[in-house]
């Protein structure tokens, strides 16, 4: 009788990574279609309001309508469509946000520059990229925590391209607009010396000064052993608050480098 040989376990974890990476792939394709029809509706809604065509009685006539067709559809009531208004308006090709991002056209962290004093043309080309390498990335979530809450358009592209950069959730962003990332990083980077712009640009804030401790909830007078403590008991946020890339390997954790430890 012939014995079934056992799979090596290497072989289901590649099973499980093909899943696991064609379900973050679905995701991100619904997540690209519900940005980019959210922007549509957004559009409509918008160009009818302002050209007086339709006022809150249509908009809510247009939920009830939705809702009658496709019952079974959320996020389409007067609140919703709203909301996606204000999403269209922020991030349409006449707002200053489309107007930065063209002017810079960052990848990374956007340059903080101000806004051009006069409206310019775009190609629909930009319009475009800017709709499919900037706000697709983005869930709805997080977009909506963005407009509602960024005050700038400067302050609304740091964020958009944060979250695109550091894959960050809702409530990653959420803390990060509470503890002022952004404001931080504009007093980090206002004085510059000589000696810090030798490094690589991405690396000036690698670690951001200065750093919000208030989930330590340390009195005003601790000592260092009372500040180590605090720091172990809550290193997942004190990770979050230094930025990512980091990892835990001990407690007092020995090093060695050559000969010296």
């Amino acid at each position: 009788m012939e014995i079934e040989k056992k799979s090596d376990n290497s072989d289901f974890e590649l099973i499980v990574q093909l899943i696991e990476e064609s379900r973050n792939r679905t995701f991100r394709q619904i997540n690209i279609e519900l940005i980019t029809l959210y922007y549509k509706i957004g559009k409509i809604v918008s160009e009818k309001v302002t050209a007086g065509n339709w006022g809150e009685k249509t908009v809510d006539e247009l939920a009830a309508f939705i809702k009658t067709k496709n019952p079974e559809l959320k996020g389409f009531t007067r609140r919703g469509l709203y909301r996606m208004k204000q999403f269209y308006e922020t991030d349409s090709p006449d707002s200053e946000c489309f107007q930065v991002w063209s002017k810079t056209q960052a990848n990374e962290l956007p340059q903080i520059v101000s806004p051009p004093a006069t409206q310019l043309s775009y190609s629909n080309n930009q319009q475009n990229d800017f709709l499919s390498l900037v706000l697709t990335k983005i869930s709805w979530t997080n977009h909506r925590e963005i407009f509602s809450r960024a005050r700038t358009a400067e302050e609304k592209l740091f964020y958009l391209h944060l979250v695109i950069k550091e894959d960050l959730t809702s409530r990653e962003l959420e803390r990060a607009i509470n503890t002022a990332v952004f404001e931080r990083y504009i007093l980090g980077n206002q004085i510059v010396s000589a000696l810090r712009t030798q490094f690589q640009p991405g690396l000036l804030n690698q670690f951001k000064d200065p750093y919000i401790f208030e989930f330590l909830d340390l009195p005003a007078e601790h000592s260092e052993a009372d500040l180590q403590k605090a720091l172990i008991a809550n290193f997942k946020n004190f990770i979050l608050e230094i930025g990512k890339g980091f990892s835990f390997m001990g407690d007092e954790y020995r090093l060695q480098v050559g000969n010296h430890d």
